[in-house]
């Protein structure tokens, strides 16, 4: 049976009204609201309800909305018509923290909390498969190298591949159907950045293009075919799994975390950048950085809700404390890979001394 990870999702009615973007509203809040994403909502949840339940303050609330969703709400403003923190599978970007600026939300607390891997797998019993970086392009980029060319962009042409052993002679024969998380998540922006514009750059000429027009070379090494082979699944890992277990001829795109929750039903198809060495998504590789599809995730506080609604600081030092997320922390048997010693001693640092997130 499947193990789903829940937690409660309340809703939170705002009684105070915010006037203009970067006036300080008086309210009244007593529940941290956290918003962000699916990667990271099952330690966030359980987190929140160890907090809930050891400290003076009450549990916070957590919903899982996306990495991209749950920044869009965060990036809003100030008052309790807004999140207090915002969890993430990717670290914010300048377009986002413009958003935020423009909106009065211009102190901002960066913290990393641990690590995760992107998985791509299928049931207990679906074919196995070796996938390459490579292989993962021409099976789901929109426009890929017409076969037998050069690959340089004037030979790309719509994705004509249907089947697994079409892109590959060595894989399965069996029809491209990859479930996966929507564009608002963090799991996609990140597996389009190092999968498939990883799998780009396996062509001369895509490389050439990366160095003479970047622009043009993210526009066509990002995008994901819309023909039905990749499958929006919604932003509910659980759900993935759940599809991919009852259709032993799908693939899935999640976190670590519910491979290692469901061990028992899920196989990982082992991933390569060259070709060469394949390696299956373990705690180790991914916390080491040598599987390839390895990320950070982080946590976001606005300073201006710290010290107004109760707990923020506390409460991520809670996530990022040694009984959580140290080496035998309560994090890790969710499937958490955690920082370093160093790193998590630099983490509590930032979130003691409020240090105001930067972009290079």
């Amino acid at each position: 049976m499947i193990r789903f990870v829940f937690a409660t999702v309340l809703s939170v009615l705002s009684l105070a009204t915010i006037v203009g973007p970067v006036a300080m509203p008086a309210w009244s809040q007593d529940n941290i609201r956290i918003v962000g994403s699916s990667t990271v909502f099952p330690f966030a949840t359980a987190a929140a309800e160890e907090f809930g339940n050891t400290s003076p303050y009450k549990t916070p609330i957590v919903e899982a909305t996306g990495t991209g969703g749950g920044l869009k709400l965060f990036c809003a403003g100030i008052g309790t018509n807004f999140p207090d923190v915002v969890n993430a599978s990717r670290r914010i970007n300048k377009t986002e923290l413009d958003v935020c600026r423009a909106n009065g939300v211009t102190d901002i607390v960066e913290v990393k909390i641990g690590f995760d891997g992107i998985v791509l797998a299928g049931a207990k019993s679906a074919p196995a498969m070796q996938l390459t970086l490579r292989d993962l392009y021409l099976a789901l980029a929109a426009r890929v190298p017409a076969p037998g060319s050069a690959g340089a962009p004037d030979d790309l042409v719509e994705n004509p591949y249907r089947r697994w052993n079409e892109v590959n002679p060595a894989l399965p024969d069996m029809e491209i159907s990859v479930l996966g998380p929507p564009p608002t998540s963090g799991t996609r922006d990140a597996f389009n950045r190092i999968v498939i514009e990883g799998g780009c750059r396996n062509f001369a000429g895509m490389r050439a293009l990366e160095q003479e027009d970047p622009y043009r070379f993210l526009a066509l090494c990002r995008a994901v075919r819309e023909d039905g082979a990749y499958v929006e699944a919604g932003e509910n890992d659980n759900l993935i799994v759940q599809k991919i277990v009852g259709n032993d001829r799908a693939v899935g795109v999640f976190g670590y975390s519910f491979l290692s929750q469901n061990p028992d039903i899920l196989q990982a198809y082992p991933i390569s950048e060259d070709g060469v060495s394949f390696l299956n998504p373990t705690f180790d590789l991914i916390a080491d950085g040598s599987y390839p599809i390895s990320r950070s995730l982080f946590l976001y506080a606005k300073k201006a809700h710290i010290g107004v609604v109760p707990g923020i600081e506390e409460f991520i030092r809670e996530f990022i404390s040694e009984r959580a997320s140290g080496d035998f922390g309560y994090l890790l048997d969710r499937g958490l890979i955690p920082l370093s010693a160093e790193e998590r001693i630099a983490s509590l640092g930032l979130i003691n001394s409020l240090v105001n997130l930067q972009l290079n």
